[in-house]
């Protein structure tokens, strides 16, 4: 009787977390950040909040806290016909004569407002609700770049960008608060923004289909104006939108009314940028618009104008690790022309200064030098020893720099350029030739999965073997034959220095205590490094564990499972996860950067980079719901090509958990296939079969389990979401490690 108890508990609890399993997605935050230490509202639009019950704001570092003010959304058809019947009672009091009150006035035209909106579609289901909040940013918060993400009984959300700044704000009504006075003649559009600003300031707005706002502000004579916008580094991709981001554009005014400057963008990147020196005393306009005069409420950008000190180019783009480099700023406002740089952690950092933007630079551990003119042909080389990282510029238009090295047959050298990585708008090219000539490799364009933000990727990456002892060219150009002092490079010449990155997808995870969530991790693998990667958790609270979390030889990613401790956290924790491998016979250890897997213009998958991985953990209701799934067998579990292997996991016995929910193999391996699950005394017990055509010995991984309800309802819901990244599990076994082996 006890077992039969706790198996109807576990299947209400199942039920019920089928129905929360939908976990909230935020598509905008509007405004997309604040001043220090104010208080201001915030509408936060996107899909499963379902109501302002439980509803958190999540910042990181805490540096914001919110509460609801509203909600809205679409209504349901049985909503719908409530409000006519209420609506239908009110007019009737009317026609009779009776006063109404106040509330009752006000209810009214509440319910017509909403009446009308019933049926129309949201332009995309993921803006269809909106939440508004107020929130505050602490006086001690940290400037700069936040996320911020919302906690619903269904889980965490995805993180957006939120920006902490120190100069007064202004924000352009959002659409949902436009009064109804002023609304656009076009339902649900906002009507045209004029409005007057003091600078310095920045602007928070939307953009609306075929609109265009105007600022208008005073400046003196001689000031040198940043104006510069933050639109797609707010929301770098939108799935359902080409190009696949909000392509701000700008065009300065002067009070006659003239064109004095614009941008479409800077350098390569798509959030303009302008550089205004006032020539007089005056009343300008800014106007923002998309540069195809498209909008909707995710539009969303950050105008900021004023004298600002703003970084145009370095150089060098880096240093080596544990020295002290000297780099040279370029950029208007600045107060300083150079910047000694402490070179103490490997990898692309930022510098710090009092910048308006942020300027990556790279550290790495190789030998540099500086190029040396000229070096614009075969005869003028500038000579190297490898490994070597040069420091270099293409500083004119159809420039070309050329190195020259020794080397010997059989030799294997890697070129690479990191330039546009280093956000200088360099277009690299690379050759490599021999004493003669003649070309033994080239490339233009080489994609790093690593770096998530950049669609075009410009930099360059060969590889060769040498085949005879001699000396060797490299040569380096601007493939559209480009050129000036910030066409900066980075050029690394070695023989191949294996190693990895490592990227966590999802950077938001949701479990139950006591319960497993999947992972992905990939591995962005360089110069030909091939071995085996083993994942654990870092400095992680008591109770979090892994399964499976090992990327096999060869293997590009792996996903794997994190089990929640029994006793749920409060608060929303981060976790860090660290990757360990063998290069060259030494250990090697790296931490996994957190991303979200991202959609591009209906197709394309981005990696984008995130703050942290934030995990929250829902608690259980009952003690014996705790630890509910464990793999019994041992692992990895082996199977031979046409064979077949069974699996023990415990869970609680009984025919009842298997009417109600079933098990499905989730981004199955080539070839693998769940054909069975039974219910045996110990819980469950899983039959894989293996197939001999698709799949091969020496093949591992791991095989992730879902736990799905069974009914038609549920069926429905599981259709509905089937193109979401998050699948709609109700729970998820810990991943089973497998390998497949030779009979």
């Amino acid at each position: 009787m006890k077992t039969l108890f706790a198996v109807a508990l576990l299947s209400g609890w199942l039920a019920g977390a089928a129905r929360a399993q939908q976990l909230p997605h935020l598509s905008y935050v509007y405004p997309a950040g604040g001043r220090l230490g104010s208080t201001f509202t915030v509408v936060v639009g996107g899909q499963y909040f379902f109501s302002t019950t439980n509803f958190s704001v999540v910042v990181d570092g805490d540096c914001a806290r919110g509460n609801t003010i509203a909600y809205d959304r679409p209504l349901k058809p049985d909503e719908q016909q409530a409000m006519k019947e209420e609506l239908s009672k009110i007019q009737e009091k009317r026609k009779k004569g009776e006063p109404l009150t106040p509330a009752e006035r006000m209810r009214a035209e509440t319910i017509r407002e909403k009446l009308t909106q019933f049926g129309r579609r949201p332009a995309n289901p993921a803006l269809s609700e909106f939440m508004t909040l107020q929130l505050s940013v602490g006086t001690n918060a940290t400037l700069g770049d936040h996320e911020i993400r919302v906690r619903t009984p269904g889980g965490l959300s995805n993180p957006l960008k939120f920006c902490v700044g120190v100069l007064p704000e202004t924000t352009k009504p959002d659409w949902k608060a436009v009064p109804k006075e002023r609304a656009s003649t076009t339902p649900n559009l906002p009507p045209p923004v004029e409005s007057t600003v003091k600078l310095p300031a920045t602007i928070n707005g939307q953009i609306a289909p075929a609109g265009v706002d105007r600022y208008h502000f005073m400046a003196r004579q001689g000031q040198q104006l940043i104006i510069v916008i933050e639109a797609r580094r707010l929301i770098p991709y939108l799935a359902d939108a080409v190009p696949g981001w909000f392509e701000a554009t700008l065009t300065l005014l002067d009070a006659k009314g003239k064109e004095v400057a614009s941008a479409e963008r800077y350098h390569f990147r798509p959030d303009p940028v302008i550089h205004f020196q006032v020539p007089h005393d005056g009343t300008y306009t800014i106007g923002v618009r998309d540069s195809l005069y498209r909008g909707r409420e995710d539009f969303i950008y950050r105008l900021t104008i004023g004298d600002l000190p703003f970084v145009t180019g370095i150089f060098p783009l880096g240093g080596k690790l544990g020295e002290k480099t000297s780099v040279v700023l370029t950029g208007w406002n600045l107060a300083e022309k150079t910047l000694p740089h402490d070179n103490s952690e490997a990898g692309i950092t930022s510098l710090t200064g009092t910048y308006y933007n942020a300027v990556p630079f790279a550290v790495d551990d190789l030998p540099e030098c500086p190029e040396r003119e000229p070096n614009d042909s075969i005869r003028a080389a500038q000579a190297v020893t490898l490994p070597v990282i040069i420091n270099g510029r293409i500083g004119k238009p159809g420039e070309h720099d050329v190195f020259k090295f020794a080397g010997h047959a059989g030799q294997s050298v890697v070129a690479e350029v990191f330039a546009r990585r280093l956000d200088s708008p360099l277009d690299s090219f690379l050759r490599l030739t021999d004493a003669d000539g003649k070309q033994l490799a080239f490339n233009d364009d080489f994609e790093d999965k690593g770096s998530g933000l950049n669609t075009h990727h410009a930099d360059s990456y060969l590889t060769a073997t040498l085949p005879a002892d001699g000396t060797y060219y490299v040569h380096l150009t601007d493939t559209q034959g480009q050129g000036g002092p910030e066409f900066a490079y980075r050029l690394r010449l070695s023989e191949p220095q294996p190693d990895f990155t490592l990227r966590v997808v999802p950077s938001s995870l949701s479990l139950r205590a006591g319960l497993s969530a999947p992972l992905t991790v990939y591995a962005l693998r360089r110069d030909g490094f091939t071995n085996a990667i083993s994942l654990d958790l870092k400095n992680a609270p008591a109770g979090f564990s892994l399964s499976g979390a090992r990327i096999a030889e060869g293997q590009d990613k792996a996903q794997f499972t994190l089990k929640a401790p029994p006793e749920a956290p409060e608060k929303v924790v981060a976790i860090a996860l660290d990757g360990h491998a063998l290069i060259g016979g030494k250990s090697v250890t790296h931490t996994a950067a957190p991303a979200e897997d991202m959609m591009q213009a209906f197709f394309y998958r981005h990696l984008v980079p995130s703050r942290e991985l934030a995990v929250a953990v829902a608690g259980q209701q009952r003690w014996f719901m705790r630890d509910a799934f464990k793999i019994i067998s041992a692992t990895p579990v082996k199977i031979s090509p046409g064979g077949t292997v069974r699996v023990r996991v415990s869970a609680p016995p009984g025919n009842n958990f298997a009417d109600r929910f079933k098990l499905e193999l989730a981004n199955a391996p080539e070839g693998i296939t769940l054909t069975n699950v039974s219910v045996i005394p110990a819980g469950l017990e899983l039959v894989f079969a293996c197939n001999a055509e698709k799949t091969k010995a020496g093949s591992s991984g791991n095989l992730i389990c879902d736990v799905v309800p069974r009914n038609q309802a549920a069926a429905a819901n599981a259709k509905k979401l089937a193109n979401q990244s998050r699948r709609p599990a109700v729970a998820t076994l810990p991943a089973i490690p497998f390998k497949v082996v030779a009979e």
